[in-house]
């Protein structure tokens, strides 16, 4: 497998595709005329953002597969700038999250959002989402960035099923003062919602997704608040990821910010 940006109108349209396959096909996202249409998932965002891909050069054999230049693509990841964000009317994320405060307050940093994260079921491992992570990670260092958030999603629109993982996160990864945003108000669904001594700490991080699991390794924070998202069939939490906190022993791995 390998990991690249995706490269013209063609490939982020692939993007788009796969987005479709997994969210609406897969995890029952509601379609509008047009995503029914086109068999596409799309917004005004993607032609601002720049969007990972991840390849599989060699073949699964599927019938149906999208095919890139160099293999099938299996997997995408959309990233956005603050410096883009401020000259196309903001961050995707504002419209659940009550971003702005975090960002105002701190001036001399420059935000990355991460979103539509998208990768085919059988491919839902940790080494992808790690080989997302290093692609991510060069994308910061390569645009001196230094702070990133975004949503990440847990399936469904009811939160009973995942109290357990949602308590856990509010417990054991709230944001400090400096770095906390509460869902917006009209959105709000409290994630507490089972005291700490009553929590397994492994079988809620069993019961997490590969994503978050990973950003939680890596240092994140979570957001004040989870955001029902009725469109996408999901429940959705704030990742906010200082490159300041992030734990040292992954630089090891992936590169120190200076490298």
């Amino acid at each position: 497998m390998i990991l690249r940006q995706a490269q013209g109108a063609d490939e982020i349209e692939a993007c788009q595709r796969l987005r479709f396959r997994v969210f609406y096909e897969e995890l029952g996202a509601r379609a509008d005329a047009d995503a029914v249409a086109t068999k596409r998932d799309h917004d005004r965002f993607d032609a601002i953002c720049d969007h990972l891909v991840v390849v599989r050069t060699e073949g699964t054999g599927q019938t149906d597969a999208i095919q890139l230049k160099d293999g099938e693509l299996i997997g995408t990841y959309r990233l956005l700038r603050q410096s883009v964000a401020d000259t196309h009317g903001g961050f995707y994320t504002q419209d659940e999250f009550n971003i702005a405060p975090l960002i105002a307050s701190h001036p001399g940093l420059r935000f990355l959002e991460l979103g539509r994260s998208c990768v085919l079921k059988p491919f839902r491992t940790k080494p992808v989402v790690e080989l997302l992570w290093q692609g991510i990670w060069n994308y910061v260092r390569a645009h001196n960035l230094h702070v990133m958030l975004g949503c990440a999603s847990l399936e469904g629109t009811d939160p009973t099923p995942h109290a357990r993982a949602l308590s856990f996160l509010a417990h054991n990864a709230k944001a400090p003062a400096e770095w906390r945003v509460r869902a917006l108000d009209h959105r709000y669904i409290e994630m507490n919602r089972m005291p700490a001594d009553q929590i397994d700490p492994r079988q809620a991080l069993r019961d997490l997704p590969p994503l978050i699991k990973g950003y939680l390794r890596l240092g994140c924070y979570i957001g004040d608040g989870a955001v029902i998202d009725e469109q996408f069939n999901t429940i959705d939490v704030l990742i906010v990821l200082p490159v300041s906190a992030i734990s040292e022993r992954y630089f090891a791995h992936f590169g120190r910010p200076s490298d």
